[in-house]
């Protein structure tokens, strides 16, 4: 711990976050939900994981700006906008053998979708890692504002546990609402991962639980080292406790958007979840810059 400290303090310039449109900063959670499934599908088990169709592919600039979508689909030549969730869902995939699992729920879908990873535990004891692959390119909408506009929830109520409480209970105006998110997510298998460690990211490396930060990918590179001051939900409890740690940039999301905004990984199952879901607490982040790096942007010699 010592020599690591001293590598950093003797390598690295601290430079404090600054956000002028949010100067609290905005700090929430992920990780890696854990469901049950099958590898083939049943009267119980009907909600199928797809793996990217080779139709969806990425735009050229031309493309993208005709389509204003950088994903999408050729027809006949041109660029199109993929299917929504909802065509999906309904079908529009349907015959290709896409299908990796099969899951019992389009809410445990829905959040393995969101969350951009997922562990498929199945009847042999065997478990299925899926990592993200790629969206569809439509745009992405958060549930959770909509019900929020909808007066169901307030924004301090709002949480991943209060949308699943309410999806259980309100199951076709919860199938409805969750095709309000056009945006569609495939995946991909991987094996042979670290069961302690969470999916690889965005950087490419498998994401460590409480030092992984997804963050602006379009402000922050992959690899920095972030000093992140915020708090956290206590252990069965209402109340926040502090959580000051050295994090590294690893991942992104559709929802990370700001300069001190990121979203930490807590890694897999209900007691990440726990933690991970009503995290969304102000804080401060320092970023650990190389020194001649932080010199040079200073202008300095």
């Amino acid at each position: 711990m010592t020599d690591a400290r001293r590598f950093f303090e003797d390598n690295f310039t601290a430079l404090p976050v600054a956000d002028g449109e949010r100067p609290e900063g905005l700090f929430t959670g992920y990780y890696e939900p854990e469901v049950e499934g099958r590898r083939t599908p049943s009267a119980d088990y009907r909600v199928p994981i797809l793996q990217r169709p080779d139709d969806l592919v990425g735009f050229d600039a031309a493309q993208e700006a005709a389509a204003g979508l950088r994903y999408g689909r050729l027809v006949d030549g041109e660029p199109v906008p993929y299917f929504t969730r909802k065509e999906i869902e309904q079908g529009a995939l349907e015959g290709r053998r896409l299908a990796i699992v099969w899951l019992k729920d389009w809410a445990d879908a829905f959040f393995i979708h969101i969350q951009g990873s997922g562990r498929v535990r199945l009847e042999d004891g065997g478990v299925v890692r899926l990592a993200y692959s790629l969206k569809s390119g439509l745009p992405y909408t958060a549930i959770g504002g909509i019900l929020v506009d909808r007066g169901i929830f307030t924004k301090d109520e709002m949480s991943m546990q209060a949308i699943r409480g309410w999806m259980a209970g309100n199951e076709q105006q919860a199938r409805e609402l969750m095709w309000e998110n056009q945006s569609f997510v495939f995946f991909r298998e991987i094996e042979e991962l670290d069961p302690s460690l969470g999916p690889p990211g965005a950087q490419g490396v498998p994401l460590t639980p409480q030092r992984s930060l997804a963050v602006d990918r379009s402000l922050w590179t992959y690899g920095t080292p972030v000093w992140l001051d915020t708090a956290i939900p206590e252990t069965g409890g209402t109340g926040l406790k502090p959580f000051r740690r050295l994090m590294i940039a690893q991942d992104t999301g559709s929802a990370i958007k700001g300069a001190a905004r990121g979203d930490v990984f807590w890694g897999s199952g209900d007691e990440a979840a726990r933690v991970a879901g009503p995290m969304k607490s102000p804080g401060r982040m320092v970023v650990l810059l190389p020194n001649r790096l932080a010199r040079r942007l200073a202008g300095q010699p």
